[in-house]
């Protein structure tokens, strides 16, 4: 799993998302810009979290394990029962 540099900072945050509204986008292969480190953070339940390339990783992410986008990098997650989740998004400062 990624790990986020001390040199980035929160920049933006999506709304809460449970296992009812999460947006099919998240659900497929996709990625953040250049530049734009993601931080999916589940307060409660678990969610299944899959980083794509260059090999792929599988991670399940709780309250206790948060999951890191880097930028550019191929991901998808997979909800699995009840969660609820949200994703900060992270630039330089």
């Amino acid at each position: 799993m990624n790990i986020l540099p001390d040199t980035v900072t929160t920049t933006n945050r999506t709304p809460d998302f449970d296992q009812d509204n999460v947006p099919k986008g998240i659900l497929g292969r996709h990625t953040t810009a250049k530049g734009v480190w993601g931080q999916i953070n589940v307060t409660e339940g678990q969610l299944t979290y899959r980083i794509l390339e260059p090999t792929v990783e599988e991670h399940v992410l709780d309250s206790d394990h948060r999951g890191v986008v880097a930028p550019q990098m191929a991901h998808q997650v997979e909800v699995t029962g009840p969660v609820k989740f949200h994703i900060e998004f992270l630039t330089e400062m």
